[in-house]
């Protein structure tokens, strides 16, 4: 039985017993072990179902900070599972899959990125919580999609800033507010595949329905959606408006919630340009699944481990866009 944390799959490849009640032996594990499971909207529906908390990385990054759990089990990405452990060093945070990464992070290496704001030494750098703990390390205040305007509107007008790393969202932001941010080139793999095209298409089929867009999506999909907002207010969006139909542009595990809290409505993922699929998925946060929280859980591994010194460095940044979002 291998159960090595450093093995290259980045998960425990322990077969699980075909006979075994998932559901019941995970909560079974999460009661004797005094653990929280949290989960992203772009989860698996089974693993949000399973959840204590389910929500965007504002919502996750809030309850890390003040849960009394022993473990925090982090379903979603990998620079969740370490915001996770930088807002609470004392915990043991575990992640199902290791391999869960996430492009946007990628698109923004911190070696890269120092250069990067050297060029710029009086501005003040906003970092994007789709970092690395090493870029937060780099950062004056962190932002989630669900506060980034709120946040870049604490600073002056005429604050020289730099965003990172995702350009649309900056851009939507600069747009937004009339500012000139200096914007890191980098985008989410998901948020740039949809299809102006098709979801076009999807408005002649549905007439009626609105288009809801995450603000990572290409601005000519920004300009015909009828909402923009970060995943958590595309929901709110859906449960409070009278309309019955929704294209929605952003990662399709946020359908399920929505169906969830909207019985009587009709949700239709946006497709992305690069596919015959009717839906755009995070291949990424697909990589958890029941069976890997499960092993997760039971062998409290594969663990975050994050450098005391990172830690301490990153963690301000991160408590600064906490106490900015009351």
């Amino acid at each position: 039985m291998n159960i090595d944390n450093n093995k290259p799959a980045g998960f425990l490849n322990i077969p699980v017993l075909k006979n075994i009640d998932l559901v019941k032996a995970i909560n079974e594990l999460k009661i004797s072990k005094n653990a929280v499971i949290m989960a992203h909207y772009y989860q698996k529906p089974e693993i949000q179902d399973i959840a204590d908390c389910v929500g965007d990385s504002l919502v996750l990054a809030q309850q890390a900070a003040k849960t009394n759990a022993d473990i925090i089990v982090l379903c979603g990405v990998h620079f969740m599972g370490e915001t996770a452990k930088i807002l609470s060093p004392d915990k043991k945070v575990l992640v199902p899959d290791l391999n869960a990464g996430c492009s946007l992070a990628d698109s923004c290496p911190a070696d890269k990125f120092k250069e990067f704001i050297e060029q710029y030494p009086d501005h003040t750098v906003i970092s994007y919580v789709n970092t690395t703990a090493a870029v937060k390390t780099l950062t004056d205040v962190v932002v989630t999609s669900s506060n980034a305007r709120q946040i870049v509107e604490r600073f002056p007008q005429d604050a020289k800033i730099i965003f990172a790393p995702d350009e649309n969202l900056g851009n939507y932001i600069n747009s937004l507010t009339g500012r000139n941010m200096v914007l890191w080139k980098g985008a989410c793999h998901v948020h740039e595949r949809f299809s102006l095209e098709k979801i076009t298409a999807l408005k002649k089929e549905y007439p009626n329905a609105l288009v809801l867009a995450h603000p990572e999506c290409k601005s000519p999909i920004l300009k015909i959606a009828d909402f923009v907002g970060s995943t958590s207010a595309l929901l709110n969006y859906s449960i409070q408006s009278s309309v019955k139909e929704f294209i929605v542009a952003t990662e399709s595990g946020i359908l399920h919630e929505m169906q969830e809290k909207n019985p009587d409505k009709v949700f239709i993922p946006a497709p992305p340009n690069d596919s015959t699929c009717a839906c755009n998925e995070c291949s990424f946060m697909k990589l958890n699944t029941m069976e890997k929280l499960y092993n997760c859980l039971k062998y409290e591994m594969p663990e975050i481990f994050i450098d005391e010194e990172i830690i301490h460095k990153a963690v301000k940044p991160i408590k600064k866009m906490l106490e900015y979002s009351g």
